[in-house]
């Protein structure tokens, strides 16, 4: 069966490559799944003649290309010796009997021919850790195996491939030819990996052209198909990842496959060894847990155009002559971009860093882009990478570090990964910062969750909040005086960050604040479940969907709107010299706390009707009860935040109504009732002790 593509232009024809173990089953429908989200209807996959003669093998195959063929059109690739056939037991030697080859692919086609109509001969053949061809001098017997597999596929009525090389090696082709491989070919293979094995690299173009010139040299009619491309990932370049992407398919070749579509799985040894090469784990464009890397996020939420979009006012290259600018990692979130546009407005020279892993992030780098033009440079890059963020510090005057992992439920699925960005990342950023003749001030954002989860404290419940029974803390909140405790690997991560933040002050000198902060919310937030649940609530009430509340909804917050918290980052670069080596709890404060079921009341005031709930049980981490003593603060600089809790969500909620092209509720202007506007309890209460 073949598959239509929709290919409308003269790009290369786009494919992926992936390979399968035996008895994958799941993964192969999750790859296909992959596939189907991504409009891909090319798949290049290996067959490997070792594997189709153990016990497995055969039945894996009957279930395998029937299976792929339903969905796309196979490219099966048809490597490795079995090591009994050998003259050396592995899968790189050639056989004993060159003929067993054709052999093989001949059976193999009379019972699954129907599903595939080009095959590919070998894999990677001038590459020793597939062909062993110190084994064969001067490649004859190379040359008789595939080019009577050729010879015989044509008989059957099968198009061939041949295999692909790596390196890239026109001398080796015209060998190919030498040894009359090549009448019976249809078309011929390259791979390239540039800036990963293919350190030495002329581009795309130059080396598809000297294959070309191989190919008019011979009057060969052959096609030219770039059957493995890719990039690894192992160093957190997203970014670069993508860029490899665009560069293979703006060129003349008749087809690409990229690799790959997962990350290998860590526990499993390639073909060069266990962990040999790190580089060979990370080409995929998902990782191992499912998520998705910046070009599979793109491909399949915005289609294969806006992949391949350009994208000007994104950088990866910046000198001294550039000037100096403010540093704003993890930039294009929320706050990033709001504490952006209030430097931009005031025309000061902007430089956002970010890995764009959010959803939704790249609109606010293209808003930022459109309104405020040249003086605003993005560089896409990891935290994680330390030499990127060394060149990003090295021409700013003033630091302000949000780039993070913000999920509790996250960093519970992937606790390393949540540690290297959070608590290893930080320590990036210190030591770019300590390595300046002339260290810029920095400002960290922790949080709250630094102080556990209050265990200590009781409260009373009150019809839709809980309160504490502390006289003192129910007047004031949270203070910087309270003891350190983290809870949860997000807890942890952030809490090594906020530490070595102060000690980086306390140990070296650097001009560093840290803010320990409660929930923050406003426009240019995407929130999700788990991380901006103010935005979340808001956005879920506009589509009318219902809403998620884990525990009573009892639980409340002191939530500061982003336009006040801007106003303290800049207070606190203003003070640095006061400031410098203090952590400060900055959140909305006693004037401006809410619960869950107040919120979502609020909100339902907005939409005209209620929201729709559902319950489900307590998070670990979560605090019934959190609410910032930002007096400390404000006694240092005079701030107070000047949103209350009615106008900041009227505020947010009117962006969200806009950005989705509806108007805005005429609610949003209506007086709020009377807990609305104070934001105190309801007077009907029981006392309970919480643990």
């Amino acid at each position: 069966m073949t598959i239509q593509s929709d290919k409308t232009t003269t790009r290369p024809t786009v494919g992926l490559l992936e390979w399968f173990r035996p008895g994958e089953f799941a993964r192969v429908e999750q790859v296909l799944a992959d596939l189907r989200a991504l409009g891909v209807t090319e798949l290049r996959t290996g067959v490997s003649w070792a594997d189709y003669y153990t016990p497995e093998g055969a039945d894996w195959y009957r279930w395998l290309l029937p299976t792929l063929a339903q969905q796309v059109n196979v490219l099966p690739c048809f490597l490795y010796t079995p090591p009994s056939l050998g003259e050396r037991p592995k899968t790189s030697s050639p056989p004993r009997q060159l003929k067993a080859y054709a052999d093989f692919l001949d059976v193999f086609v009379t019972e699954h021919g129907e599903f595939f109509e080009w095959v590919e001969l070998w894999n990677e053949p001038n590459n020793r850790t597939e062909y062993d061809f110190t084994l064969d001098y001067g490649w004859f017997k190379f040359a008789e195996m595939v080019g009577g597999a050729a010879y015989w596929m044509k008989q059957r009525g099968k198009k061939t491939v041949l295999g692909g090389m790596s390196p890239i090696d026109p001398n080796w082709l015209h060998v190919m030819f030498e040894r009359g491989v090549m009448q019976h070919i249809d078309a011929v293979g390259i791979h390239g990996f540039p800036d990963v094995f293919d350190q030495l690299w002329d581009g795309w173009q130059a080396n598809i052209e000297a294959v070309r010139e191989v190919l008019r040299q011979n009057n060969s009619s052959a096609e030219l198909w770039i059957t493995e491309a890719g990039f690894s990932t192992w160093q957190f370049d997203e970014y670069k990842q993508l860029q490899e992407f665009r560069k293979v398919l703006d060129t003349d070749a008749n087809r690409v496959y990229w690799y790959s579509v997962q990350d290998l799985d860590l526990r499993h040894a390639t073909v060069g060894g266990f962990h040999v090469d790190e580089r060979e784990y990370y080409f995929g464009l998902k990782r191992t847990d499912g998520t998705h890397k910046l070009l599979y996020r793109l491909w399949a939420d915005n289609g294969l155009e806006a992949v391949l979009q350009d994208r000007p006012f994104i950088r990866r290259e910046l000198s001294a002559a550039d000037g100096r600018y403010t540093l704003i990692t993890g930039g294009a979130g929320f706050v990033g971009t709001n504490l952006a546009k209030r430097l931009l407005s005031e025309g000061k020279r902007v430089l956002v860093f970010d890995n764009l892993a959010r959803p939704g992030v790249e609109r606010n780098l293209q808003w930022l882009h459109d309104t405020y033009g040249e003086l605003l440079s993005v560089y896409v890059g990891d935290i994680r990478d330390l030499q990127t963020v060394r060149a990003v510090v090295q021409h700013a005057d003033a630091v302000f570090h949000f780039a993070a992992q913000v999920a509790v439920t996250t960093s519970l699925e992937t606790p390393f990964d949540d540690f290297t960005i959070n608590a290893h990342g930080i320590l990036n950023v210190l030591e770019a910062i300590r390595a300046q003749p002339t260290p810029p001030p920095l400002v960290f954002t922790s949080t709250n969750k630094v102080y556990g989860g209050l265990e200590d404290l009781q409260f009373v419940a009150g019809d839709t909040r809980y309160a504490p029974t502390n006289t003192h803390i129910r007047n004031h909140g949270i203070s910087e005086q309270r003891p350190l405790d983290f809870h949860s690997p997000y807890g942890c991560s952030k809490g090594t960050a906020d530490q070595y933040v102060l000690d980086y002050s306390r140990s070296f000198g650097l001009p560093t604040v840290v803010f320990r902060m409660s929930c923050i919310y406003g426009p240019h937030q995407y929130g999700t479940e788990d991380q901006g649940w103010v935005a979340h609530f808001a956005i879920r009430a506009i589509e009318g969907q219902p809403i998620s509340i884990y525990g009573d909804g009892k639980q409340v917050r002191d939530i500061l709107f982003v336009e006040d918290l801007v106003d303290a980052f800049l207070l606190a670069q203003q003070h640095m010299p006061q400031l410098a080596g203090q952590a400060f709890n900055i959140g909305g404060g006693v004037q401006n706390t809410v619960s869950l079921q107040e919120l979502l009341t609020t909100l339902g005031h907005f939409k005209g009707e209620p929201i729709k709930l559902s319950y489900g049980p307590w998070r670990i981490g979560d605090q019934h009860y959190y609410v910032s003593d930002i007096s400390k603060f404000r006694l240092a600089t005079g701030w107070n935040p000047q949103h209350n809790v009615r106008q900041g969500m009227a505020k947010l909620y009117g962006w969200l109504c806009e950005s989705r092209g509806l108007p805005a509720p005429a609610a949003l202007n209506a007086a709020p009732g009377p807990e609305e506007a104070t934001g105190r309890p309801s007077k009907s209460v029981k006392k309970v002790a919480i643990a």
